[in-house]
Formats: structure tokens, C-alpha cells, sequence
């Protein structure tokens, strides 16, 4: 990873260069080298395994059926379309079957996919398929919540836009299990 960092510094100290700035000035010195070790941060989930991360504290529940909720999941990521942040919160649900997985991996799960280039569609769905798939639930929801700042920053420029997309599996089908989730993880405001 260390040996990507000083290729990354590199072509950042170009693209410093491209846009017109004078790469020794004082306060873009050290700047390709940070701007590298953030991009390294910001796309860690490439390196991780989020199944492995449920895995590791998975617990064998028979007699639980009904909803588990993580909700209002900070997140932060990068739009693979500009390079530009988007963030928000993430709402997760799953319905045991078998197996419960310890609260704090499903965070965890979110910001391993998060922490790549994403569109928050495929993030919404790459959540879903990794607890359906590793914990075998009789169901999963997952809603995203976020602004974008490619829209925000550039293009059509809307302050307060909100972006929300949903995906689900197996009881959450049924329109009474979703309405429940949603009522759920309403915000009081």
C-alpha cells in the first residue's frame, strides 16, 4: 500500500501541476502526499471483507424472529462519476432466521462498501446481497439517505437535495414488513 502512496503523490503533484498551481509553494509542498494517503483512507474497503466482518461475530439465534435494526448509520463516499463526496445515513434491517451477527458489524459492513467509488445505488444493494448472503436471514431492508455533492458543488447546484434509494429480500416483499421498517426508522423532527 505504501508503494501505491508515493506512485499516488505523484500523480497528484502532476494534476497540481495541470491546474496551474506551483507545486513548491509552501502550502502545496507536503499536499500530494497527504491528498494520497486520503485517497488510500477514503477507498480502504477495496481491502477489507465485509462478509468476513459479519462472520466474525456471528451467533447462532433460532428463537429471535422478528426485526433487527441499525439505523441513522453515518457514511461517507466517493461518487465514482467525479470523484466527489456524497454522505449520508444508512438504515439496515434484517429478519433472523438462524444467525445474528453482533450490532456493530452492520456499520461496520456499511462503511467497508462505502469506502469505495461508489453510486449509491449499488451501495444500497451491495449491503443488502452481503447480510442476505452471509447471514442467510428470512429477510433484509436497507434505505440510503444522502446528498451529493457533485450535485451540490457543480452541475445543477441543489443545496438541499436529498437522494434516497431502498432494496430488500425474502419478508421484507411484504408491504406491511416494509411500512413497519419505514414507520420505524422515521425521524422526529
Amino acid at each position: 500500500m505504501n508503494d501505491n502512496r508515493e506512485a499516488l503523490a505523484a500523480h497528484y503533484h502532476a494534476i497540481l501541476d495541470l491546474l496551474g498551481e506551483d507545486t513548491e509553494r509552501e502550502g502545496l509542498l507536503k499536499t500530494p502526499m497527504r491528498v494520497a494517503k486520503a485517497m488510500q483512507y477514503l477507498t480502504k474497503g477495496y481491502r477489507e471483507d465485509p462478509a468476513e466482518v459479519l462472520r466474525s461475530a456471528m451467533f447462532e439465534e433460532e428463537d429471535y424472529k422478528q426485526m433487527v435494526i441499525v439505523k441513522d448509520i453515518d457514511f461517507f463516499s466517493l461518487c465514482e462519476h467525479h470523484m466527489l463526496p456524497f454522505f449520508g445515513k444508512a438504515h439496515v434491517a434484517y429478519i433472523p432466521r438462524k444467525y445474528i451477527t453482533g450490532l456493530s458489524k452492520i456499520p461496520r459492513v456499511v462503511d467497508i462498501f462505502a469506502r469505495r467509488l461508489q453510486i449509491q445505488e449499488r451501495l444500497t444493494m451491495q449491503i443488502k446481497d452481503c447480510i442476505q448472503q452471509t447471514l442467510n436471514p428470512l429477510g433484509v431492508m436497507v434505505v440510503i439517505e444522502a446528498q451529493h455533492m457533485c450535485m451540490q458543488m457543480r452541475g445543477v447546484e441543489k443545496q438541499n437535495s436529498l437522494t434516497t434509494t431502498s432494496d430488500f429480500t425474502g419478508f421484507f416483499q411484504q408491504a406491511k414488513t416494509r411500512e413497519e421498517f419505514m414507520n420505524l426508522i422515521k425521524h422526529n423532527r
